[in-house]
């Protein structure tokens, strides 16, 4: 994969793929299945610049596991691989294991 450096506040997620099997066993096919809302950060910008022009840093990290709203960020394919560019704030929790 190419190397991706996001700028200022931005943060690429690759989206972890749901559970595809109902509590009861019952496979759900994709079709009937939604986007996944959490994903892991790839890569993470230096942070928002401030009027005062200094940096708030990022409040995530590569490697973090992230939720996010279903419709949040723009969704790109690179290297044949789909990723989603997201604002810091698109982010609305980072999960600790």
């Amino acid at each position: 994969m190419s190397k991706l450096r996001p700028l200022h506040d931005r943060v690429i997620v690759k989206r972890l793929e749901e559970e595809r099997v109902s509590a009861g066993g019952i496979v759900i096919p994709d079709s009937a299945t939604e986007k996944p809302t959490r994903g892991k950060v790839i890569a993470a910008g230096k942070g928002l610049i401030l009027a005062s022009g200094e940096i708030r840093p990022i409040s995530v990290k590569e490697g973090d596991t992230v939720l996010f709203g279903k419709y949040a960020g723009q969704e790109i394919k690179i290297d044949g691989e789909e990723l989603v560019f997201l604002k810091e704030d698109d982010i609305v929790a980072i999960i600790e294991a």
